[in-house]
């Protein structure tokens, strides 16, 4: 598949690239992938959507997520350095 940008663990790979084109970090979209492979697309859809977009959390929620995953810098990032990082990861 010439232009792959996943690994091979990916098993939904059409629903991965669409995840990631929204906007998605890579982690996020391979376990939504991978899920509506393993349970069908409409359970997983069912239920999502709980947490609010990253533009409503507060720098520190921010910076306690970032430190979850740990992304080098976080401490030093604004918040819009930090979305970009989460999403980005």
């Amino acid at each position: 598949m010439p232009g792959k940008k996943h690994g091979p663990g990916i098993k939904n790979p059409d629903a991965y690239e669409e995840i990631r084109k929204g906007g998605a970090s890579k982690e996020k979209a391979a376990r939504i992938s991978n899920a509506m492979a393993s349970e069908g697309s409409s359970k997983v859809g069912r239920r999502g959507g709980k947490a609010e977009p990253y533009e409503e959390w507060t720098v520190d929620e921010l910076r306690k997520r970032a430190g979850e995953l740990d992304i080098d810098g976080r401490s030093s990032m604004r918040k819009g350095e930090l979305i970009d990082a989460l999403r980005n990861h």
